[in-house]
């Protein structure tokens, strides 16, 4: 594998953790959050500046569903990125305390709140868009490339578990009211041992990214079924 490549899985495999901490952040500390939030904006940009190659080939070629989706997902987790920084330099008590900020602290929690449950969401969905290639990368690391039927459903299955867990902590922690504002706190149990807390984020995570890998092959079937009518008809 090529170092750069080796640098992308890295850098990601590093946000991914990162954006878990940071979904901890009454049980980390709010110090500990401000500045993994520091961390994970600086991986973010170097995120874009390693795939810069993706912005120039936004003008090239054919917008199909996929690619359309893709393109929103991934410009829409970037405004809450945009979001999550602004709004946490306004509320910052810690790394940013001296810059001379004045009010606007109820707009910047609220829209701290939106930007990290939706960034959290799209940014599951941003993995599971791009789950086949990293699946693919990995059977060649593995050298496991020949097709079993015993290995696909043994990871369907345990995906299903995942999926069923995370369906379970999604209304547990009342996700939804925080994504459509219907409140405007977040509330954790301070008595739930931090394992557990990680265990659901990351079953919510696999949720969203397991129901955007199967949209993505969905919409590839349709575009080359799609592609095989045209091609008889000529």
């Amino acid at each position: 594998m090529k170092p750069r490549m080796m640098l992308k899985i890295g850098v990601d495999i590093v946000m991914t953790a990162l954006l878990l901490c940071q979904m901890a952040y009454m049980l980390v500390g709010e110090a500990a959050h401000e500045w993994i939030g520091v961390a994970m904006f600086v991986l973010f940009i170097l995120h874009h500046i390693l795939n810069w190659q993706w912005y120039k080939s936004l003008a090239r070629g054919k917008y199909g569903a996929l690619r359309i989706l893709q393109t929103a997902v991934d410009f829409l987790a970037l405004l809450c990125m945009a979001g999550l920084m602004v709004s946490g330099i306004i509320m910052s008590r810690e790394v940013f305390a001296f810059l001379p900020i004045e009010g606007g602290m109820g707009f910047a929690r609220i829209l701290h709140m939106l930007s990290a449950y939706w960034g959290f969401i799209l940014i599951s969905i941003h993995i599971g868009l791009h789950c086949g290639a990293v699946m693919g990368m990995l059977r060649k690391i593995c050298g496991s490339e020949k097709p079993s039927h015993i290995r696909t459903w043994v990871l369907r299955v345990l995906a299903l578990a995942v999926c069923g867990f995370g369906i379970y902590a999604f209304f547990k922690h009342s996700i939804a009211d925080y994504l459509f504002l219907r409140s405007q706190f977040v509330f954790f149990d301070m008595e739930q041992p931090l394992i557990l807390f990680f265990a659901e984020y990351i079953s919510m995570m696999a949720l969203w990214a397991v129901a955007a890998y199967y949209a993505a092959r969905a919409l590839r079937h349709r575009s080359s079924k799609k592609a095989d009518i045209q091609n008889s008809k000529r």
